[in-house]
């Protein structure tokens, strides 16, 4: 979900409740300048936190889903449904007996409890999964192109060799998920939660944007054309790995290893300006045995303060 959409819907929230700012921040136990991040479209709450707001403010956690329509208004009911019809039809996948095409009906799965259900194989493109739990629920070997996970706890989910081509996931936890040899291609994913396991998986076209990656496991992966930005990337091992066309811009590095990874026409932009706190950080990568090409190798090297002792430049 775009980060201005839940902004301006937090702010219409609280101000219909007549609530200040400092008094919602309270509540929460956060700064006011959060919030009003928040509501700038700066920055977005995570998963927990959406939960507590939807309490506070006394909507519906629905609210929060870009295709929110209000309860009664039977225009907007009309067009939901028309936009189920439309948004959730599957393809077809064989003929039956007969000959004749087997008929596929649209079914919600929008704000519904899907906790531990079995969607292994299944074929859905364009699939709407908002606002429904969907802990442990398992995804292996499915289909689900075009498909779009909004405002979820997907902690646990099984996604391994799932196709996830084109595929939104927006404000979603996906602690301990698991993307062995999954596809993912074109995916978006604003995510919380640490811990999601992604193993031989070639990550092609993928941006991932304000995203806790903290604990995340990365392993045998190549990353082509991949867009991390304003990630927290602290203490990620990358060891060993590809990386083609990637960019780093203004994420966290913090002890990041990239021991023997390849690296070609890589980017690294700081998450600060040029300061010394932004340069500290950077200090602490680690590229030993890595292998990265002239232009990669001449950005890193002009920062002067990131030790390239041991690259090999191809």
């Amino acid at each position: 979900m775009d980060t201005n959409i839940i902004g301006s819907k937090i702010a219409e929230a609280r101000k219909k409740t007549n609530m200040s700012q400092a008094q919602l921040a309270q509540r929460l136990f956060i700064s006011p300048q959060a919030v009003g991040k928040w509501e700038r479209g700066e920055s977005m709450p995570d998963i927990v936190t959406v939960n507590r707001l939807a309490e506070i403010l006394g909507v519906d956690l629905n609210y929060f889903s870009e295709n929110f329509l209000p309860a009664g208004d039977e225009t907007a009911t009309r067009m939901a449904i028309g936009s189920i019809r439309d948004g959730e039809q599957m393809e077809q996948e064989e003929a039956n007996l007969s000959g004749s095409p087997e008929r596929q009906v649209p079914i919600n799965l929008t704000a519904i409890d899907l906790q531990e259900s079995d969607f292994a194989g299944v074929i859905l493109h364009n699939g709407k999964f908002n606002v429904s739990p969907l802990r442990r629920a398992n995804f292996a070997g499915a289909d689900l192109t075009g498909s779009s996970f909004e405002v979820s706890d997907a902690c646990e989910a099984n996604f391994d060799g799932a196709n996830l081509t084109d595929c939104n996931f927006s404000i979603v936890a996906l602690t301990d998920a698991s993307f062995r040899k999954s596809i993912l291609v074109r995916t978006t994913l604003n995510i919380s939660g640490q811990g999601a396991k992604f193993i031989d998986v070639n990550l092609i076209d993928v941006k991932l944007t304000r995203t806790d990656l903290r604990k995340t496991i990365f392993e045998n992966c190549t990353f082509n054309g991949v867009d991390f930005n304003y990630c927290d990337l602290r203490g990620i091992c990358f060891d060993g790995q590809t990386f083609i066309g990637v960019r780093f811009d203004k994420s966290s590095l913090n002890d990041v290893s990239f021991r023997g990874a390849t690296l070609r026409n890589v980017s690294f932009t700081p998450p600060f300006s040029v300061t010394n706190k932004s340069y500290r950080a950077m200090k602490t990568i680690c590229f030993d045995g890595a292998t990265m090409d002239k232009l990669t190798y001449a950005a890193l090297k002009g920062l002067r303060i990131i030790d390239l002792s041991k690259v090999t430049i191809i």
